[in-house]
């Protein structure tokens, strides 16, 4: 699994850029970034790019939903950029586990991904 995340907008915005199969491992270096960045900002905002992405394994399903849960007012907006049908399905089962409001993109609009969640 690869998985890197970028801090943008003034650390508003967390870019999590992913491909592979996510692991349990991959939330011990995801998790600490994320809450680093609610207690500085209260409210943060997601771009979860799923280049090559091809889900979770157990492990890690679980310690994203625990992380969804516990957050779950402290995210504004998730844009979720893919290009499989299972990765726009997956934006509307996310949708009860937070607050947020959740929208797909195919990669090709990564760009209004990124005007979307720059929008006040």
């Amino acid at each position: 699994m690869t998985i890197r995340l970028d801090e943008e907008s003034g650390g508003k915005l967390l870019a999590i850029h992913v491909s592979g199969t996510l692991t349990k491992t991959d939330y011990e270096q995801l998790t600490p970034e994320f809450e680093r960045l609610v207690q500085q900002h209260g409210k943060i905002r997601l771009l979860f790019d799923m280049s090559d992405f091809h889900g979770w394994k157990a492990g890690a399903a679980w310690e994203d939903l625990k992380l969804d849960v516990k957050h779950y007012a402290h995210i504004e907006r998730i844009a979720m950029v893919g290009d499989k049908e299972w990765e726009r399905v997956m934006a509307t089962f996310w949708k009860p586990f937070n607050k947020a409001t959740i929208r797909y993109f195919d990669h090709g609009d990564a760009a209004a991904a990124r005007q979307w969640l720059d929008e006040v």
